[in-house]
């Protein structure tokens, strides 16, 4: 599995009703997409949850590669690119993915980046990071919780959705959930 994410900081003026538009036509178009474990269709608003920017940034977790490079080689792809310009898509192999049955009722994320040091103990790091991701849904209330890394920049992401809000951390990315595509049942 890998997960995938690509953000557009929108300017501080921009009419943010726009991208809830967007999320509500475009977004039902990739539920059962083939290959996809989910999308969430994430926006957040600068000064809510103590995000700084406007953005539009969209999470992926996919099952295979191979859903990604169709859907980045796709017609929604480069509609996107049409609109809003060519991102850059970071990408994490997954070490741990939780899913709840309740998955579709996210109603908010919440995205954490961390560096990892180098010669760090990166088997500890994946056992710890994939406990925390079970736990989280275990007892931390998350719908779903992905951990993975990235061996090029040496960055490890930690992403969970959720039905409410949870306490926010300093470093911590939080976004509204404005639409969930997912497998096909």
């Amino acid at each position: 599995m890998i997960t995938m994410q690509y953000s557009f900081a929108l300017p501080a003026d921009y009419d943010m009703s726009v991208i809830d538009r967007r999320i509500r036509d475009k977004g039902p178009l990739l539920d059962g997409f083939p290959n996809l474990g989910f999308k969430a269709y994430l926006s957040a608003r600068k000064g809510e949850f103590g995000s700084h920017d406007n953005l539009y940034a969209p999470f992926y977790l996919w099952q295979r590669p191979q859903g990604a490079s169709d859907f980045l080689c796709g017609p929604g792809f480069e509609t996107l690119t049409g609109a809003f310009g060519w991102p850059q898509v970071r990408t994490w192999i997954v070490w741990q993915a939780e899913i709840s049955r309740d998955i579709a009722s996210a109603r908010f994320a919440t995205r954490d980046i961390l560096q990892t040091q180098p010669y760090a103990p990166l088997g500890d790091i994946r056992r710890a990071e994939s406990a925390a991701a079970e736990a989280d849904l275990t007892t931390g209330g998350a719908l779903a919780s992905v951990s993975g890394f990235e061996p090029t920049s040496w960055t490890r992401v930690r992403f969970r959705l959720w039905r409410e809000i949870p306490e926010i951390g300093e470093h911590t990315q939080a976004y509204r959930v404005g639409h969930l595509s997912l497998p096909q049942p």
